[in-house]
């Protein structure tokens, strides 16, 4: 042939049809056309044409062979133009060369086919699979997409002499009735859900969707909760506060007019002046009242006396306190600091981690991905106008101009070498190179891949209607593989384009897969090293033609150390200003001539280092044991103990300055008395919040675990401190003041000047203004209805507060990493890759067996692949895009005693490739009947490490080496298979609910696969795994987590309270039910203010839950202690003398360094810290300032037994 030089032409032969002379061409029609078998086996061919037939048909067979019916009627097609017997009725040739003097070459013929025949040729084949793939036989076959494909441009494209494969030209006409004196070629077809007359089944459903009964259809999805077209909660929550406040105020007024007729008022006097100051004296006390009293009496006086002896023995106090800090902080230098996000989110005992851990041992970790998603804001569009059809428009970013430059970007980033311990690392030392060793090209999913990277090849024209090919015989002769042997698929190489119109898409992709490693620290460095070099270099490129965004495996981890590292500047400003507001407001002056000693800015220095001396010892003590800190424990824990410990520090302080020292009593028996006084509650709010940390331990979310262990424990050291080295502290403190020595400059004396004490301003405005004002008759209903009001909004929408952390909010605002996001979701059209895991224990050498995972003829109905290929018609519902990669099916297919593929030395037994030619090579199985079924048993063994190891090629594109040799673990020395895997990919993820679905829906997926194919006493599984997994499994649970954790923590400062309140059980419900207000509103302020539910959040809300004791226990405890006649007035004194410190000890201290860390660079910080923090400041105050203290009002307990003032 001229047009195909390595193909011959036929002969001119017009006599009649002849019989094959040998038996090498008989046994060759018979296994080609079995059809044209019959009587003397007279046909219109010869042995050579039937071997040339052979070959030729040796792609197509192990594509379109997995359905029976398709390769019957796709081979009558040829078979027929071949060798028929009546080869006159249909076929004409039209063309002549001379060859030799007698003989003369057909240079083109026109073949008449039946138009019913090709259509149901095509429908037999349009649905058939290409496992290794993931796509259509017909998209390799059919010179374009097979979206694309016709019957008769699919003929076209086999008969064009242009493709490379027809040595002559065959023009087809389609007809269904005689045309030009020929009678088309209209043999009997099968459908793909017949049997073939050989016994052949028929089709699979995944190759034949007449096969698969009724389309899947997607559940529908509910509809929302509505009551009248309004959202369900919204409604209720309205009617249920409406009714609260009708009962409410009706009860109210109720009261109020009833005091009004017995003319009483709940403020009158009530109570003898010369009762004793008991809250229980009455004689009809219960045993709780009475027992409550006595364990309130036992803790004062072992807090007075614990105080008085601090005070008497201050140096041993504070240097046994320093010696066992300095021991406990010791443990620092064992100190590690998790940065990695696998073990930050995902606990080790967590289905998804342990999937993780098994895939990596079987067959090594997920590649790292290194990527580029380039666009361009140059107008260069063009179009092409190929010899036959519509013109065809393309994009920009596909300019022949810009795709030499987007060429040289990528060789310039192929060429980057980084420096590792000294040696020098290239792309081709770190990257994933499939058919190494024949092949040790790195794979580069790029565009520029299609013409081999190359500039010169990327240079070359030529007018072709069909510029794909299945392989490199087109007449450019361009490979259809790139460089490193395997294909580029489109949809990862292209983004930004609708469908498969590949030609519109407005930007590249470039993705460099480098190898990674289980526990190999120095391969894992190389590509560390090279990820670095690789990054520095996109940053600094620059080309005005091009945008480009990008992204290593490195950059996430990197960019969280940088903001982590950026944001110790806020944090230290944070700090400071909450250090320097304490040292300043813990001081009261009382002059302005003793400001120096009036001043205790050396104790609150010495408070705040004993506040961070207990976290320093509960890093330590768990680094001792172990236990790696994280993130989230260094930036959260300060922040917590500083409020708790805060708080206790101006509760002692400030009660001792508006104390008096009684006649005859001594220093350390009046802050003994006082400690007595204050440490209840102090020990109250701070063995709670211990309890319930520790508690919320119990979390298998390794991030809540890690920060309530070190938060508890923090917690109660920092009590401990507190009633021990502070109150020595104070006691010096206090001698220097009263001796009239300066404040830190206490060795020089000053002169005696009058000392005295008076009310601070902010104690007097509780005392004097604002108590009163909060618990007048008119402003206490107000308060219930607002908060009421609050709390039912909240609850309205706590069920909206949105699951999952959107990975761009961990990142800087000017990470680069950002763009790349945004990019990401903007142009991409496929998701994660996912495999589906079949562990090790499945008998894959069984017909039943092979039968439950293959997805061919006579597999399962329900098997793996099928289940698989089902749900993945209803991507948009399961998130599963493709048909799965089956190397159970290509083995099948590539194992066929009609396929080039499976050869063997007969001398040796080695593995002979089918691009070999050498007479000693065999094929593995016979021409019979048994030799065309499936192998079994030691035979399915015995060539499948062969099938494992063929790289494809021309001759035989089903070698499993590139697309399997990770896919199956071959164990007991190549006897048996082990763990396998079936790649797919997830469709289009964008946001974490989808991410969530893909994951939920793919274990659902696995679950119904697993109860299909395994036996009843299975010991093994199927299950999904992509990389994502780990981070987003954490969101399946996170309302049980939540649930839990929260709930633990409200049960532990319950029955804590109930105990250290004196056995109140009812002032134990009022503190835990007005905290768990604080926590449902802070739903509402996370609704608000778009804050989702992640780990980050619960930890905050655990930290909410601490917190939030200082707000409440405090005051409830003075209402409990207080000897007022009415509830009123023992909620106004409560208020007056524990609102104050709690104000300047919580809100203000916290206040000004919650308000810096809105500048932070951090979004993660911006939202999760500074909006958050400042929710759970602003509301546990309002709540324990304003409605906790009209609460007591209204239901606190009475004062004893005896008394029963509702109002």
């Amino acid at each position: 042939s001229t047009k195909v030089p390595e193909k011959k032409l036929n002969c001119n032969y017009t006599g009649p049809p002849i019989p094959l002379p040998d038996q090498e061409g008989q046994d060759l029609l018979q296994e080609l056309c079995p059809g044209l078998v019959y009587g003397d086996n007279k046909v219109c061919c010869d042995t050579q044409q039937l071997k040339t037939l052979k070959n030729n048909i040796q792609i197509p067979l192990q594509y379109l062979s997995r359905c029976p019916a398709c390769f019957f009627n796709f081979m009558t097609l040829f078979c027929e133009l071949t060798c028929s017997p009546r080869q006159s009725d249909f076929v004409n040739s039209t063309q002549f060369s001379a060859f030799n003097k007698s003989k003369t070459n057909v240079d083109e013929v026109t073949y008449y086919i039946s138009q019913t025949f090709a259509n149901a040729m095509y429908n037999a084949c349009s649905d058939v699979q290409a496992p290794s793939t993931n796509v259509k036989a017909l998209s390799l076959l059919c010179g374009r997409d097979a979206s694309q494909c016709t019957p008769n441009n699919w003929i076209k494209y086999m008969f064009d002499i242009n493709n490379g494969q027809v040595p002559f030209a065959i023009d087809p006409i389609f007809s269904d009735v005689p045309t030009a004196g020929m009678t088309p070629m209209s043999n009997v077809t099968f459908n793909c859900t017949q049997s073939l007359d050989d016994g052949s089944g028929p089709c699979s459903c995944q190759d034949c969707s007449e096969a698969c009964g009724p389309t899947p259809v997607a559940p529908s999805v509910l509809p929302p909760w509505t009551i009248l077209g309004l959202d369900a909660m919204t409604v209720i929550m309205w009617c249920s506060y409406i009714a609260f406040l009708i009962i409410f105020f009706g009860v109210v007024l109720g009261a109020w007019c009833y005091r009004k007729r017995m003319v009483t008022s709940e403020y009158g006097p009530i109570l003898d002046s010369n009762r004793p100051h008991s809250i229980n004296s009455d004689g009809d006390a219960t045993c709780c009242e009475t027992l409550g009293e006595r364990f309130e009496n036992c803790l004062r006086v072992l807090f007075s006396s614990w105080g008085s002896l601090c005070v008497q023995h201050p140096l041993t106090v504070i240097l046994t306190s320093v010696v066992l800090v300095s021991i406990c902080s010791a443990g620092l230098t064992y100190m590690r600091i998790t940065t990695n996000p696998v073990e930050l989110w995902s606990s080790p005992s967590s289905r998804a981690r342990q999937e993780k851990d098994y895939f990596d041992q079987h067959f090594g970790p997920f590649f790292r991905t290194e990527q580029l998603i380039i666009t361009t804001p140059v107008n260069a569009s063009f179009v092409f106008s190929p010899t036959s059809g519509p013109d065809i428009h393309f994009s920009s970013i596909l300019n022949i101009t810009l795709l030499h430059q987007v060429l040289d970007l990528q060789t310039a980033i192929t060429n980057l070498t980084a420096e590792y311990k000294g040696e020098t690392v290239t792309l081709k030392d770190i990257c994933l190179s499939p058919l190494a060793p024949y092949n040790d090209n790195c794979t580069i999913l790029s565009v520029l891949n299609y013409y081999q990277n190359s500039h010169e090849v990327l240079d070359r024209e030529i007018a072709d209607d069909s510029p794909t090919a299945l392989d490199d015989t087109s007449p450019l002769h361009e490979a259809c593989m790139g460089t490193f042997g395997g294909p580029v698929f489109p949809w990862l190489a292209l983004g930004g384009y609708e469908g498969t119109a590949y030609n519109n898409a407005t930007a590249l992709v470039i993705t460099f897969p480098v190898n990674n490693y289980l526990n190999d620290t120095d391969k894992i460095g190389k590509a560390l090293a090279w990820e670095k070099v690789f990054i520095d270099f996109v940053k600094n490129y620059d080309n005005p033609n091009l945008t480009i965004s990008f992204s290593a495996e490195r950059s996430i981890e990197d960019e969280i150390n940088r903001e982590s590292n950026s944001d110790v500047t806020t944090i230290v400003i944070s700090y400071v200003i909450m250090f320097v507001y304490i040292s300043l407001a813990l001081g009261h002056i009382n002059s302005f001539w003793t400001v120096l000693v009036d001043s205790k800015i050396s104790l609150g220095i010495a408070g705040i280092l004993i506040v961070l001396s207990s976290v320093a010892c509960s890093l330590g003590i768990f680094s001792y044991i172990g236990i790696p800190l994280t993130l989230i424990v260094i930036e959260v824990i300060p922040f917590l103990v500083l409020a708790v410990g805060v708080d206790n520090i101006f509760i002692i302080v400030q009660t001792y300055q508006r104390d008096e020292r009684m006649p005859e009593e001594e220093l350390h028996q009046q802050i003994g008395r006082i400690l007595g006084e204050v440490a209840p509650s102090m020990f109250l709010s701070s063995f709670s919040e211990t309890v319930a940390f520790f508690l919320g331990a119990l979390s298998s979310m390794p991030a809540v675990r890690t920060f309530s262990l070190f938060a508890g424990l923090a917690v109660f050291i920092d009590f401990l401190l507190q009633i021990s080295c502070f109150v020595s502290l104070l006691g010096l403190d206090i001698k220097r003041q009263e001796a009239n020595r300066p404040d830190i400059l206490c060795c020089v004396k000053l002169s005696e000047g009058q000392q005295g004490k008076s009310e601070g301003c902010l104690f007097c405005f509780f005392k004097k203004i604002y108590a009163p004002f909060i618990l007048k008759d008119w402003v206490r209903p107000l308060v219930v209805a607002v908060f009421v009001g609050m709390l039912s909004f909240s609850i309205a929408v706590v069920n909206k507060v949105e699951i999952g952390l959107d990975q761009r909010l961990s990142m800087p605002d000017d990470s680069y990493v950002l763009d790349y996001f945004g990019n990401l979701s903007e142009y991409l059209h496929t998701g994660a890759p996912v495999y589906f895991v079949v562990e090790d224990g499945h008998d894959y050498k069984t017909s039943e067996g092979q039968n439950a995972v293959c997805g061919g003829v006579g597999c399962n109905s329900n098997s793996l692949v099928q289940q698989i290929y089902t749900a993945s018609l209803l991507n948009n519902f399961t998130k599963i895009n493709n048909v799965p990669s089956s190397w159970l099916d290509d083995y099948f297919d590539w194992v066929k005693p009609q396929s080039s593929c499976c050869r063997y030395y007969n001398t040796t037994g080695a593995f002979c490739n089918a691009s070999v030619v050498d007479k000693t090579c065999v094929h593995c199985r016979p021409m019979t009947t048994s030799g065309k079924q499936r192998p079994n048993g030691t035979e399915f063994m015995r060539f499948l490490p062969m099938f494992l190891s063929d790289n494809p090629n021309i001759k035989c594109g089903k070698g499993g080496h590139a697309a399997y040799s990770t896919a199956v673990d071959l164990i007991e020395n190549n006897t048996d298979v082990g763990a396998t895997y079936f790649m797919s990919y997830h469709s289009i993820l964008k946001t974490s609910s989808d991410f969530i679905d893909a994951l939920k829906m793919a274990r659902e997926l696995t679950d119904n696969i697993t109860q299909a194919i395994g036996p009843q006493d299975k010991t093994y599984s199927v299950f999904p795994y992509s990389v994502f997994y780990v981070f987003y499994e954490q969101y399946l649970t996170i309302i049980y987590d939540t649930a839990f954790n929260l709930g633990v923590s409200l049960a532990a400062i319950f029955v804590v309270s109930t105990v250290l309140l004196g056995f109140e059980l009812w002032s134990a419900v009022l503190v835990s039910f007005t905290i768990a207000m604080i926590l449902v509103n802070m739903f509402g302020v996370m609704w608000l203010w778009n804050i989702s539910l992640n780990a980050v959040s619960l930890v905050n809300l655990v930290m909410c839950c601490g917190i939030s004791v200082e707000f409440c226990s405090h005051i409830v405890r003075a209402f409990s202690v207080s000897t007022r006649s009415s509830r009123v007035d023992r909620a106004e004194e409560a208020l007056a003398h524990m609102g104050s410190s709690v104000f300047s000890g919580i809100t203000l201290t916290k206040f000004g360094g919650i308000l810096i860390l809105a500048l932070s660079k951090s979004q993660i910080f911006q939202i999760f810290y500074f909006r958050m923090y400042l929710s759970i400041v602003l509301l546990g105050a309002a709540h324990g300032l304003i409605f906790l203290p009209v609460l007591l009002s209204y239901a606190g307990k009475s004062q004893n037994s005896n008394i029963h003032n509702l109002f």
